[in-house]
């Protein structure tokens, strides 16, 4: 197993985040289990890495301005 499969695990995620963390993690494994280990497959997980944090860090700005929504429409 490569070693940033570590970093792909989402059990501690609120459900919202989960929803866009569990495809990249499905894309991971898949990957790591198909692909000898190399530089290559390294890389491709340390990108697909950075992907699912840029995902989860979208989802967390449409909760914040869904939250921002909510509380001018109560105001």
């Amino acid at each position: 197993m490569n070693r940033l499969m570590k970093f792909f695990k989402y059990s501690h995620l609120p459900k919202p985040l989960m929803e866009v963390s569990i495809p990249c993690c499905d894309v991971a494994v898949k990957m790591d289990m198909a692909l000898s280990e190399s530089a290559e497959k390294t890389a491709g997980l340390r990108k697909l890495l950075e992907a699912k944090d840029c995902f989860v860090r979208a989802r967390l700005e449409e909760l914040e301005n869904k939250e921002l929504e909510d509380q001018d429409g109560s105001a």
